[in-house]
């Protein structure tokens, strides 16, 4: 009970907004704090009147996915496409999201909670804008203009990061479907509807790898740290950090792009 009182205290320090919307990444491996008891001190800080969001995402329903790639290694080409044909269609109300960590999957199951229906990417909800903010969710759009993120972007929310830093968050995705020039695009597969109902799409090729970076040079009054369980934990306003990073990340990566290309040996 000690682990969760003290997230009570942090979040009322932080500033978390009372009937806010709040978008939370998380990792509570280590800290003997169960998801139910995280997810009840988050909604408290939110007040019966906030909104409490998590990604719900399901890479593993795809066979263009690092997720998917690590679970058929090793595997024969017959038992990839005996896997593959096995495969269980994405469906909203029941596919697990076991890659996206113990508060998620409690929010998701969360008797009340709303969940957007991309079979890959989807984003769980509690609160009373939860169906408003996670609905309509474009089934061939990841995390741009036609996804909860522009909506929650919209809607002012927060991003609280526990005990994980920017490499995992989300909102930066955001960032990148609004830089100019826009990033190349790539095919994405998934299984929806019924066994073996493969679709195929074209989005944008999402790249997390320089989040990590774009999160160290955000400035440091737009961010509000401490520390829960020997981690940090930060809560920044996602339309703050959102503009931010996108003023600098096609500068970055085109800088980075020329560097790889001006090696030697390429």
């Amino acid at each position: 009970m000690r682990g969760a009182a003290q997230l009570s205290g942090l979040l009322g320090e932080l500033g978390i907004r009372p009937g806010g919307v709040l978008m939370v990444h998380a990792s509570l491996g280590g800290t003997g704090t169960s998801p139910v008891r995280v997810r009840d001190a988050l909604r408290a800080a939110l007040g019966p009147e906030g909104t409490l969001v998590v990604p719900a995402f399901t890479p593993e329903n795809s066979d263009t996915s690092r997720a998917h790639r690590a679970r058929v290694e090793g595997m024969t080409e017959a038992e990839v496409r005996e896997f593959r044909a096995a495969m269980l269609p994405f469906a909203p109300d029941a596919t697990p999201c076991p890659s996206m960590g113990a508060l998620a999957e409690c929010v998701r199951t969360t008797p009340g909670a709303v969940r957007s229906a991309h079979p890959q990417t989807s984003l769980a909800g509690l609160g009373p804008r939860a169906r408003e903010l996670l609905s309509g969710h474009d089934p061939h759009c990841h995390l741009g203009e036609r996804s909860p993120l522009a909506r929650l972007y919209e809607a002012d929310a927060q991003v609280l990061l526990l005990r994980v830093g920017f490499e995992v968050c989300s909102a930066l995705h955001l960032a990148e479907y609004r830089m100019v020039p826009p990033p190349p695009r790539r095919t994405y597969r998934c299984v929806v509807g019924a066994k073996g109902n493969w679709i195929s799409y074209d989005d944008l090729a999402l790249d997390d790898t320089d989040f990590a970076v774009m999160g160290a040079r955000i400035p440091g009054e737009l961010l509000s740290r401490g520390e829960w369980k020997g981690k940090s934990v930060t809560l920044c306003g996602m339309r703050a950090v959102v503009d931010d990073v996108c003023g600098r990340l096609s500068g970055y990566r085109l800088r980075n792009d020329v560097k790889l290309a001006n090696r030697p040996g390429r």
